[in-house]
């Protein structure tokens, strides 16, 4: 016998009711520094804090999550609050001089790892954007859209002085790159011209699939050549699940999206 399909209005309500009583509450009762600013981001089950350091990805997660549900979800003063925390915190210390984002700071947001790749930078972009759409604050709007530019101006050299391979000795195009600005780009789009916005998504979702997807396999490799062709080293052979998996998802968004 087939197993009865899934009942998903009863996974709704389990999902919602996770989110809404026990996820959100547990970070705004924990993870905000009243102190110094910003978030703890590791904190034990019971919610006390093992570690201080502030990474930068989590920081601009959680304001881009609680930016996000008041615009999506339900405009709440304690969940603007949580975000304007997290924002002020960043805007003091989550860049160095030429508006690159730090990896990692301190709890006081003394940078601790340099702005050695690109994923920081998305990320703060996502989170001010979302966060400029919730309070209508025009310098975060500001932020995020210069951070866009600068993602995408570095995009075809991501670690830039912080990379460890010797130029042109094997080239490799890593799929991190446009899967990731598929998944940065609508989150950007109303600060972009309908123009910039479509020709970023269609440019990543050429490169997706033409590029790295294995069509006879079903799969999407991590690294290939510039050309699209597999390289049989060991970048050339990792498969990343989850990233395939993730990647599936901002694809589908696109296309429904695009009417694609």
């Amino acid at each position: 016998m087939k197993p009865p399909p899934p009942d998903f209005r009863k996974l709704e309500l389990q999902y919602r009711t996770a989110l809404l009583d026990d996820v959100l509450p547990f970070w705004e009762e924990h993870s905000l520094d009243t102190r110094e600013g910003g978030f703890f981001s590791c904190l034990a089950r019971d919610g006390s804090v093992y570690d201080t350091d502030k990474f930068i990805w989590p920081q601009c997660r959680q304001v881009w999550l609680y930016s996000m549900l008041c615009n999506r979800l339900e405009r709440r003063q304690n969940w603007l609050g949580v975000a304007a925390h997290g924002a002020r915190f960043l805007r003091a210390h989550g860049m160095d001089g030429g508006g690159n984002w730090y990896f990692a700071l301190r709890r006081d947001g003394i940078p601790l790892v340099q702005p050695c790749n690109i994923f920081s930078d998305c990320f703060a972009a996502m989170a001010f954007s979302q966060y400029a759409r919730a309070s209508g604050d025009e310098e975060a709007a500001d932020i995020a859209l210069k951070t866009y530019r600068n993602i995408l101006a570095r995009s075809g050299n991501p670690k830039g002085t912080y990379s460890k391979v010797v130029p042109g000795s094997r080239p490799l195009r890593p799929f991190a790159i446009p899967m990731i600005l598929l998944n940065l780009t609508p989150e950007m789009e109303w600060l972009l011209s309908p123009d910039e916005a479509r020709a970023a998504v269609d440019g990543c979702v050429r490169d997706m699939t033409g590029l790295f997807l294995d069509r006879a396999r079903g799969i999407f490799h991590e690294f290939v050549a510039p050309d699209g062709s597999h390289v049989d080293c060991f970048e050339g052979r990792v498969i990343n699940p989850g990233h395939g998996i993730e990647a599936t998802w901002f694809l589908m968004d696109a296309a429904r999206r695009t009417g694609n």
